[in-house]
């Protein structure tokens, strides 16, 4: 089998917890934050999509969110938004961003709402994929990929084919989950609490997506299982600066399934906005 992992990049103090971060080229920067899920990491999740960043003439900064890839992963708190955001703003301020767009996927996306809500002068725009925090927990947990993710991963033991066959329910197409994505994975895995998921407290922050002012770019797999592809319309209605994709044969991971139409997209909102 094969040894793949995460490369690891730089370890920074975010008040009382270490969060891992990569960091490629150069300008004004643009904050990637995954999605949750056994053994993810942002490395795992936007590899396919740094190279765009830097082409644009950004920085791409890659985070592991606290819990997940090589950032602290503690037992004994309940993993809110608020414990997101916030140590995810610790560390850019102790890398030194005053400014940046944030890109985000899922889990990711809910925390860049909040981010958005939280530091109106910070976040210069937001690029997400199927981003959570708009629905109530009762509906995520009635998807079909989360309810598998929990019962396999909090109610049980996640050995490799079991999280082989959990990432296959986040694409459209089985062949995006490689080998080497799945080994990836499954090394953070080895290091991964269950509280992560079981005491992950993430509401609907729906009714405030109005608040919101900066440019928004979005992207929904019309097949995703994980988060409900409705969820596009709360911005729609709600948000002045806003446009939606919604790709057909695509699950919740746009980046990785529709690489080339994504990256296309990424590289002219980066240079050019969509005005």
């Amino acid at each position: 089998m094969s040894k793949t992992v995460p490369p690891r990049g730089e370890i920074i103090s975010a008040g009382d917890y270490d969060v891992h971060y990569l960091s490629y080229g150069e300008g004004p920067a643009v904050v990637l934050l995954h999605g949750s899920g056994p053994g993810a990491s942002g490395y795992s999740n936007f590899k396919q999509n740094i190279d765009t960043i830097v082409a644009a003439g950004h920085r791409a900064i890659v985070i592991d969110m606290i819990g997940f890839g090589y950032s602290s992963k503690p037992t004994d708190c309940d993993y809110t938004t608020e414990l997101f955001a916030s140590t995810v703003k610790a560390a850019l301020d102790a890398i030194g961003v005053k400014k940046c767009a944030l890109l985000g996927n899922s889990l990711g996306g809910a925390i860049c709402i909040r981010l958005a809500l939280d530091y109106p002068d910070f976040v210069t725009s937001l690029i997400m994929m199927a981003p959570g925090g708009i629905e109530e927990r009762e509906t995520y947990f009635a998807m079909p990929g989360i309810a598998k993710m929990v019962s396999a991963f909090v109610g049980g033991e996640l050995d490799r084919n079991g999280l082989h066959s959990l990432l296959q329910m986040l694409v459209f197409d089985g062949s995006i989950v490689t080998d080497e994505l799945v080994d990836e994975r499954f090394a953070i895995l080895q290091t991964q609490p269950k509280e992560v998921l079981s005491r992950m407290i993430i509401p609907s922050m729906a009714d405030d997506l109005k608040e919101i002012k900066c440019p928004i770019v979005g992207f929904w797999g019309q097949n995703d299982e994980f988060n409900p592809v409705g969820g596009a319309q709360n911005f729609l209605e709600q948000c002045s600066d806003c446009r939606f994709t919604i790709v057909t044969d695509c699950g919740h991971w746009v980046m990785l399934e529709h690489e080339r139409m994504f990256n296309a997209q990424l590289h002219e909102f980066l240079t050019n906005g969509y005005k």
